[in-house]
Protein backbone atom coordinates (compact mmCIF):
# COMPACT_ATOMS: atom_id res chain seq x y z
CA UNK A 1 0.00 0.00 0.00
CA UNK A 2 1.46 3.78 -0.47
CA UNK A 3 -0.12 7.24 0.06
CA UNK A 4 -1.37 7.13 -2.96
CA UNK A 5 -3.62 4.06 -2.25
CA UNK A 6 -4.77 5.36 0.63
CA UNK A 7 -5.72 9.26 -0.19
CA UNK A 8 -7.05 8.58 -3.43
CA UNK A 9 -10.90 7.52 -4.35
CA UNK A 10 -12.63 7.42 -7.56
CA UNK A 11 -13.38 10.70 -9.36
CA UNK A 12 -17.15 11.89 -9.18
CA UNK A 13 -19.01 13.20 -12.14
CA UNK A 14 -17.88 16.93 -11.08
CA UNK A 15 -14.15 16.57 -10.98
CA UNK A 16 -13.16 17.89 -14.16
CA UNK A 17 -11.11 20.01 -15.18
CA UNK A 18 -12.22 22.01 -18.61
CA UNK A 19 -14.52 19.26 -19.19
CA UNK A 20 -11.98 16.59 -18.75
CA UNK A 21 -13.43 14.03 -16.51
CA UNK A 22 -9.97 12.95 -13.55
CA UNK A 23 -10.08 9.31 -12.95
CA UNK A 24 -8.88 10.13 -9.13
CA UNK A 25 -8.95 12.67 -6.15
CA UNK A 26 -6.54 12.82 -3.20
CA UNK A 27 -6.72 15.26 -0.67
CA UNK A 28 -3.49 15.58 1.41
CA UNK A 29 -3.45 17.00 5.20
CA UNK A 30 0.32 18.11 5.15
CA UNK A 31 3.43 18.76 3.12
CA UNK A 32 5.24 15.53 4.41
CA UNK A 33 1.60 13.70 2.85
CA UNK A 34 1.77 15.97 -0.36
CA UNK A 35 5.43 14.94 -1.22
CA UNK A 36 4.91 11.16 -0.58
CA UNK A 37 1.43 11.21 -3.12
CA UNK A 38 3.36 12.86 -5.61
CA UNK A 39 6.25 10.53 -5.58
CA UNK A 40 3.73 7.74 -5.55
CA UNK A 41 2.21 9.42 -8.46
CA UNK A 42 5.05 9.30 -10.89
CA UNK A 43 3.08 7.67 -13.85
CA UNK A 44 0.16 10.15 -13.63
CA UNK A 45 -0.76 13.29 -14.63
CA UNK A 46 -2.29 15.79 -12.18
CA UNK A 47 -3.72 19.22 -11.88
CA UNK A 48 -4.42 20.69 -8.74
CA UNK A 49 -7.71 22.31 -7.05
CA UNK A 50 -8.14 24.58 -4.35
CA UNK A 51 -11.09 26.53 -3.92
CA UNK A 52 -11.93 26.16 -7.87
CA UNK A 53 -13.08 29.45 -8.65
CA UNK A 54 -10.29 30.29 -11.55
CA UNK A 55 -10.29 25.92 -12.52
CA UNK A 56 -12.55 26.99 -15.96
CA UNK A 57 -9.23 29.88 -16.71
CA UNK A 58 -6.64 28.34 -19.25
CA UNK A 59 -6.43 25.78 -21.75
CA UNK A 60 -8.18 22.14 -20.59
CA UNK A 61 -5.48 19.32 -19.39
CA UNK A 62 -4.28 16.69 -22.54
CA UNK A 63 -4.25 14.29 -19.60
CA UNK A 64 -6.33 13.97 -16.64
CA UNK A 65 -5.78 11.47 -14.21
CA UNK A 66 -5.40 12.73 -10.78
CA UNK A 67 -6.89 16.00 -8.59
CA UNK A 68 -4.85 16.75 -5.79
CA UNK A 69 -7.50 19.08 -3.80
CA UNK A 70 -5.80 21.49 -0.90
CA UNK A 71 -8.68 21.66 1.30
CA UNK A 72 -7.05 19.57 4.25
CA UNK A 73 -3.89 21.82 3.76
CA UNK A 74 -5.82 24.80 5.05
CA UNK A 75 -5.05 27.46 8.05
CA UNK A 76 -3.03 29.97 9.64
CA UNK A 77 -0.17 28.48 10.82
CA UNK A 78 1.09 31.76 12.06
CA UNK A 79 0.50 35.09 12.62
CA UNK A 80 2.71 37.12 13.77
CA UNK A 81 1.44 40.40 14.15
CA UNK A 82 4.68 42.78 15.13
CA UNK A 83 5.71 41.63 11.83
CA UNK A 84 2.83 42.13 9.68
CA UNK A 85 3.40 38.68 8.65
CA UNK A 86 1.57 35.32 8.45
CA UNK A 87 1.71 31.75 7.55
CA UNK A 88 -0.99 29.80 5.90
CA UNK A 89 -1.93 26.44 3.87
CA UNK A 90 -2.24 26.57 0.67
CA UNK A 91 -5.79 25.69 0.96
CA UNK A 92 -6.23 28.02 3.23
CA UNK A 93 -10.03 30.52 2.18
CA UNK A 94 -9.00 34.21 1.64
CA UNK A 95 -11.97 34.75 3.24
CA UNK A 96 -10.21 33.68 6.47
CA UNK A 97 -6.95 36.02 5.68
CA UNK A 98 -9.10 39.03 4.84
CA UNK A 99 -10.75 38.99 8.51
CA UNK A 100 -7.31 38.49 10.68
CA UNK A 101 -7.34 40.17 14.11
CA UNK A 102 -6.91 43.52 13.10
CA UNK A 103 -4.53 42.85 9.74
CA UNK A 104 -5.57 41.78 6.26
CA UNK A 105 -3.95 40.27 3.42
CA UNK A 106 -5.16 42.90 1.24
CA UNK A 107 -6.02 40.95 -1.84
CA UNK A 108 -9.40 40.70 -3.40
CA UNK A 109 -10.60 37.76 -4.21
CA UNK A 110 -14.00 35.91 -5.07
CA UNK A 111 -15.67 34.18 -2.40
CA UNK A 112 -14.26 30.03 -2.34
CA UNK A 113 -10.97 31.41 -3.74
CA UNK A 114 -7.86 29.96 -1.77
CA UNK A 115 -4.51 31.25 -0.75
CA UNK A 116 -2.99 28.92 -3.06
CA UNK A 117 -4.94 29.08 -5.79
CA UNK A 118 -4.51 32.67 -5.78
CA UNK A 119 -0.74 32.66 -5.99
CA UNK A 120 -1.29 30.07 -8.54
CA UNK A 121 -2.97 32.20 -10.51
CA UNK A 122 -1.39 35.82 -9.93
CA UNK A 123 -5.02 37.03 -9.39
CA UNK A 124 -6.01 40.12 -7.70
CA UNK A 125 -8.36 43.04 -7.72
CA UNK A 126 -9.38 46.28 -7.28
CA UNK A 127 -7.28 47.51 -4.38
CA UNK A 128 -3.63 46.07 -6.31
CA UNK A 129 -3.24 49.92 -7.47
CA UNK A 130 -2.50 50.31 -3.56
CA UNK A 131 -1.54 47.30 -2.12
CA UNK A 132 0.22 45.08 -5.50
CA UNK A 133 -0.70 41.65 -6.64
CA UNK A 134 -0.17 37.96 -5.17
CA UNK A 135 3.58 38.54 -6.38
CA UNK A 136 4.20 41.23 -4.40
CA UNK A 137 2.61 40.18 -1.28
CA UNK A 138 4.02 37.09 -1.00
CA UNK A 139 7.64 36.36 0.66
CA UNK A 140 7.79 32.73 1.64
CA UNK A 141 6.36 29.68 -0.29
CA UNK A 142 6.63 25.64 0.57
CA UNK A 143 5.94 23.57 -2.63
CA UNK A 144 6.14 19.67 -4.09
CA UNK A 145 8.14 19.64 -7.08
CA UNK A 146 6.78 17.06 -9.41
CA UNK A 147 9.55 14.38 -8.35
CA UNK A 148 7.58 14.63 -4.80
CA UNK A 149 10.82 16.59 -3.59
CA UNK A 150 10.01 19.40 -0.85
CA UNK A 151 11.18 22.65 -1.67
CA UNK A 152 11.20 25.94 0.47
CA UNK A 153 11.99 29.70 -0.56
CA UNK A 154 11.34 33.53 0.94
CA UNK A 155 11.39 33.86 4.28
CA UNK A 156 9.40 34.96 7.60
CA UNK A 157 10.72 38.53 7.10
CA UNK A 158 9.14 41.52 5.07
CA UNK A 159 12.60 42.33 4.10
CA UNK A 160 13.71 39.00 2.19
CA UNK A 161 16.70 39.21 0.06
CA UNK A 162 18.63 36.12 0.18
CA UNK A 163 18.75 33.80 -2.66
CA UNK A 164 16.57 32.88 -5.47
CA UNK A 165 13.13 34.01 -5.47
CA UNK A 166 11.10 30.88 -6.13
CA UNK A 167 8.15 32.68 -4.98
CA UNK A 168 8.03 34.64 -8.14
CA UNK A 169 8.75 31.61 -10.11
CA UNK A 170 5.48 29.66 -9.06
CA UNK A 171 3.12 32.48 -8.92
CA UNK A 172 1.15 32.97 -11.94
CA UNK A 173 2.48 29.31 -13.05
CA UNK A 174 -1.37 27.49 -12.94
CA UNK A 175 -0.05 24.62 -11.15
CA UNK A 176 2.82 23.65 -14.28
CA UNK A 177 5.25 23.10 -11.93
CA UNK A 178 4.36 21.43 -8.98
CA UNK A 179 2.13 21.90 -5.60
CA UNK A 180 1.85 25.07 -3.47
CA UNK A 181 1.50 23.87 0.20
CA UNK A 182 2.13 26.83 2.50
CA UNK A 183 2.37 30.34 1.86
CA UNK A 184 3.62 33.60 3.87
CA UNK A 185 2.33 36.97 3.18
CA UNK A 186 2.94 40.29 3.76
CA UNK A 187 -0.22 42.10 6.05
CA UNK A 188 -1.52 45.06 6.11
CA UNK A 189 -3.25 46.69 9.26
CA UNK A 190 -7.16 46.76 8.72
CA UNK A 191 -8.61 50.11 7.75
CA UNK A 192 -11.34 52.14 9.88
CA UNK A 193 -13.08 53.20 6.69
CA UNK A 194 -13.83 53.35 3.18
CA UNK A 195 -15.19 55.62 0.76
CA UNK A 196 -16.06 54.97 -2.98
CA UNK A 197 -16.20 58.66 -4.92
CA UNK A 198 -18.38 57.31 -8.25
CA UNK A 199 -18.67 59.62 -11.24
CA UNK A 200 -19.80 59.03 -14.74
CA UNK A 201 -17.10 60.23 -16.69
CA UNK A 202 -14.70 59.01 -19.58
CA UNK A 203 -11.91 56.84 -18.43
CA UNK A 204 -9.05 59.24 -19.63
CA UNK A 205 -10.11 61.31 -16.37
CA UNK A 206 -8.02 58.31 -14.37
CA UNK A 207 -5.16 60.64 -14.97
CA UNK A 208 -5.94 63.73 -12.95
CA UNK A 209 -6.32 61.17 -9.75
CA UNK A 210 -3.24 59.80 -10.22
CA UNK A 211 -1.52 62.88 -10.96
CA UNK A 212 -3.41 64.16 -7.80
CA UNK A 213 -1.39 61.95 -5.67
CA UNK A 214 -4.32 61.12 -3.95
CA UNK A 215 -3.59 57.65 -2.24
CA UNK A 216 -6.61 56.24 -3.65
CA UNK A 217 -6.14 52.19 -2.95
CA UNK A 218 -8.18 51.07 -6.19
CA UNK A 219 -9.23 53.39 -9.58
CA UNK A 220 -11.86 51.53 -11.48
CA UNK A 221 -13.39 51.78 -15.00
CA UNK A 222 -16.85 50.24 -15.99
CA UNK A 223 -17.85 51.30 -19.61
CA UNK A 224 -20.71 49.27 -21.83
CA UNK A 225 -21.75 49.16 -24.95
CA UNK A 226 -24.85 52.34 -25.38
CA UNK A 227 -24.15 53.45 -21.54
CA UNK A 228 -21.55 56.47 -20.44
CA UNK A 229 -18.62 55.46 -18.86
CA UNK A 230 -18.06 55.58 -15.58
CA UNK A 231 -15.10 56.00 -12.87
CA UNK A 232 -15.03 54.68 -9.06
CA UNK A 233 -12.03 55.76 -6.38
CA UNK A 234 -12.01 53.53 -3.35
CA UNK A 235 -10.11 56.00 -0.89
CA UNK A 236 -9.23 54.35 2.23
CA UNK A 237 -7.81 55.41 6.07
CA UNK A 238 -9.76 57.50 9.15
CA UNK A 239 -13.34 57.83 9.70
CA UNK A 240 -11.78 61.81 10.56
CA UNK A 241 -9.95 62.33 7.32
CA UNK A 242 -12.17 60.49 5.05
CA UNK A 243 -14.75 62.88 4.33
CA UNK A 244 -12.61 66.01 3.11
CA UNK A 245 -10.81 63.31 1.03
CA UNK A 246 -13.69 61.83 -0.43
CA UNK A 247 -15.48 65.46 -1.10
CA UNK A 248 -11.96 66.37 -2.77
CA UNK A 249 -11.48 63.76 -4.68
CA UNK A 250 -15.41 64.12 -5.89
CA UNK A 251 -14.64 67.76 -6.41
CA UNK A 252 -11.30 66.59 -8.55
CA UNK A 253 -13.54 64.86 -11.14
CA UNK A 254 -16.35 67.32 -11.43
CA UNK A 255 -19.11 66.08 -9.01
CA UNK A 256 -20.09 62.59 -8.26
CA UNK A 257 -21.44 60.29 -5.69
CA UNK A 258 -19.98 59.61 -2.55
CA UNK A 259 -20.76 56.29 -0.83
CA UNK A 260 -19.67 53.74 1.34
CA UNK A 261 -20.50 51.07 -0.77
CA UNK A 262 -19.25 50.19 -4.29
CA UNK A 263 -21.26 50.14 -7.21
CA UNK A 264 -22.63 47.10 -8.08
CA UNK A 265 -20.16 46.15 -11.00
CA UNK A 266 -17.09 47.14 -8.86
CA UNK A 267 -14.67 43.38 -8.98
CA UNK A 268 -16.96 41.61 -10.73
CA UNK A 269 -16.39 40.15 -13.83
CA UNK A 270 -18.13 41.97 -16.84
CA UNK A 271 -21.28 39.81 -18.21
CA UNK A 272 -20.47 37.49 -21.66
CA UNK A 273 -19.51 33.89 -22.50
CA UNK A 274 -16.06 35.34 -23.28
CA UNK A 275 -13.77 36.77 -20.66
CA UNK A 276 -10.65 38.02 -21.79
CA UNK A 277 -8.02 40.15 -19.80
CA UNK A 278 -6.35 43.32 -21.14
CA UNK A 279 -3.32 44.98 -20.40
CA UNK A 280 -1.21 47.77 -21.30
CA UNK A 281 0.26 51.05 -20.45
CA UNK A 282 -1.99 53.82 -18.31
CA UNK A 283 -1.65 56.15 -21.55
CA UNK A 284 -3.62 53.42 -23.85
CA UNK A 285 -5.95 52.62 -21.09
CA UNK A 286 -9.08 54.84 -23.29
CA UNK A 287 -8.15 53.69 -26.16
CA UNK A 288 -8.27 50.12 -24.72
CA UNK A 289 -11.65 50.62 -23.48
CA UNK A 290 -13.12 52.37 -26.73
CA UNK A 291 -11.83 49.60 -28.91
CA UNK A 292 -13.64 46.83 -26.37
CA UNK A 293 -16.99 48.44 -26.31
CA UNK A 294 -16.52 49.09 -29.70
CA UNK A 295 -16.04 45.52 -30.42
CA UNK A 296 -19.51 45.15 -28.50
CA UNK A 297 -18.07 44.19 -24.61
CA UNK A 298 -18.32 45.16 -21.19
CA UNK A 299 -15.33 46.39 -19.64
CA UNK A 300 -14.09 46.90 -16.09
CA UNK A 301 -11.14 46.87 -14.84
CA UNK A 302 -8.15 49.26 -13.09
CA UNK A 303 -7.66 52.44 -15.09
CA UNK A 304 -4.77 52.91 -12.61
CA UNK A 305 -2.95 49.86 -13.16
CA UNK A 306 -3.70 48.86 -17.11
CA UNK A 307 -5.51 45.76 -16.11
CA UNK A 308 -8.97 45.48 -17.58
CA UNK A 309 -11.23 42.42 -18.21
CA UNK A 310 -14.12 42.69 -21.49
CA UNK A 311 -16.74 40.47 -21.58
CA UNK A 312 -18.65 39.46 -25.06
CA UNK A 313 -21.86 36.84 -26.26
CA UNK A 314 -20.27 33.86 -27.71
CA UNK A 315 -23.11 34.55 -30.43
CA UNK A 316 -23.83 37.80 -32.49
CA UNK A 317 -20.43 37.48 -34.07
CA UNK A 318 -17.02 35.81 -34.65
CA UNK A 319 -15.78 35.78 -31.12
CA UNK A 320 -12.31 35.37 -33.39
CA UNK A 321 -12.79 38.25 -34.79
CA UNK A 322 -13.38 40.00 -31.85
CA UNK A 323 -10.02 38.40 -30.13
CA UNK A 324 -8.48 39.56 -32.93
CA UNK A 325 -9.08 43.19 -32.79
CA UNK A 326 -8.72 43.28 -28.51
CA UNK A 327 -5.35 41.83 -29.21
CA UNK A 328 -4.03 44.01 -31.52
CA UNK A 329 -5.71 46.65 -29.39
CA UNK A 330 -3.65 45.61 -26.40
CA UNK A 331 -0.13 45.17 -28.92
CA UNK A 332 -0.73 48.85 -29.59
CA UNK A 333 -0.88 49.68 -25.98
CA UNK A 334 2.43 47.91 -25.23
CA UNK A 335 0.31 44.70 -23.66
CA UNK A 336 -1.30 41.67 -23.92
CA UNK A 337 -4.88 40.13 -24.34
CA UNK A 338 -5.49 36.38 -22.63
CA UNK A 339 -8.94 34.41 -23.08
CA UNK A 340 -9.03 33.63 -19.17
CA UNK A 341 -12.79 31.97 -19.83
CA UNK A 342 -15.15 30.52 -22.81
CA UNK A 343 -17.68 27.68 -23.41
CA UNK A 344 -15.95 25.02 -25.16
CA UNK A 345 -16.93 24.65 -28.07
CA UNK A 346 -16.07 28.61 -28.66
CA UNK A 347 -12.61 27.93 -26.34
CA UNK A 348 -11.30 25.06 -29.10
CA UNK A 349 -11.01 27.97 -31.66
CA UNK A 350 -9.52 30.82 -29.76
CA UNK A 351 -5.18 30.88 -29.42
CA UNK A 352 -6.03 31.78 -25.59
CA UNK A 353 -3.00 32.83 -24.54
CA UNK A 354 -1.51 34.46 -27.54
CA UNK A 355 1.80 35.37 -28.48
CA UNK A 356 3.87 35.66 -25.38
CA UNK A 357 7.63 36.89 -24.69
CA UNK A 358 10.53 34.35 -23.31
CA UNK A 359 8.49 31.33 -24.07
CA UNK A 360 11.49 29.55 -24.96
CA UNK A 361 12.83 30.00 -21.39
CA UNK A 362 9.19 29.25 -19.77
CA UNK A 363 9.56 25.62 -21.94
CA UNK A 364 13.31 25.43 -20.53
CA UNK A 365 11.81 25.83 -16.92
CA UNK A 366 9.13 23.65 -17.52
CA UNK A 367 11.25 20.56 -18.34
CA UNK A 368 13.69 21.34 -15.50
CA UNK A 369 11.21 21.54 -13.12
CA UNK A 370 8.66 19.11 -14.72
CA UNK A 371 10.25 16.37 -17.14
CA UNK A 372 7.49 14.32 -17.57
CA UNK A 373 4.71 16.92 -17.96
CA UNK A 374 2.53 15.77 -15.87
CA UNK A 375 1.51 18.69 -13.61
CA UNK A 376 -1.56 20.27 -15.53
CA UNK A 377 -0.31 19.31 -18.98
CA UNK A 378 -1.25 21.68 -21.89
CA UNK A 379 -2.96 23.89 -19.64
CA UNK A 380 -0.30 27.04 -20.02
CA UNK A 381 0.88 29.06 -22.49
CA UNK A 382 2.31 27.11 -25.64
CA UNK A 383 0.65 23.96 -24.39
CA UNK A 384 3.01 23.67 -21.56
Amino acid sequence: MTVLDDLAVKAGDDDAVGGVPARLVAAPGSTEEAAALIAAAQDLHVVVRGGGTKLHWGNPPRELDLIIDTRRLAGVREHAAGDLITVVGAGTPMAMLHALPGQQLALDAPPGATAGGTVAANSSGPRRLRYGTSRDLLIGITVVRPDGKIAKAGGRVVKNVAGYDLGKLYTGSFGTLGLITECVFRLHPVTQAASFVRVTAPPGCATRVLAAQAAASALEVHAAPGADPEIAVLLEGTAAGLRDRAEAMAKLLGGGEVSTEPPSWWDTPPPGDVLVKLTGVLSQVPALVATAVGAGATVTGSAGTGVLYAGFPADGGDPRSRLELLRAATVRAGGHAVVLSAPDEVRDTLDLWGPVPGLALMRRVKNQFDPGHRFAPGRFVGGI
